[in-house]
């Protein structure tokens, strides 16, 4: 098993790499903008205009694909760490 604390643990992806994260959250004025900020903190040559976003079938929910250019597990793994602990987020994947 891979040491959780060790960040050149060892990964099958390899660096650097287009890397897709979906984040999902609530419906709400402002969640697609807080995402993207996040993203913004860890991968700053994101484009924000690639997101895509996907609504629930009952239209409660967003789903927001943030595809970044990834350069290592460190960075992935702090952006997940950031997102998960988002009061708007919900689910990260």
């Amino acid at each position: 098993m891979a040491d959780e604390n060790n960040p050149e643990r060892q990964t099958l992806i390899e660096y650097p790499c287009d890397f897709p994260i979906k984040i999902m959250g609530a419906r709400v004025e402002g969640f697609a903008q807080a995402v993207v900020e996040v993203v913004l903190r860890h991968a700053p040559d994101f484009d924000a205009a690639a997101i895509e976003m996907r609504p629930s079938s009952k239209g409660n929910y967003l789903a927001v694909t943030c595809t970044f250019r990834a350069v290592s597990q460190l960075q992935v793994d702090n952006l997940y760490r950031e997102l998960t602990s988002h009061p708007m987020v919900k689910v990260v994947l």
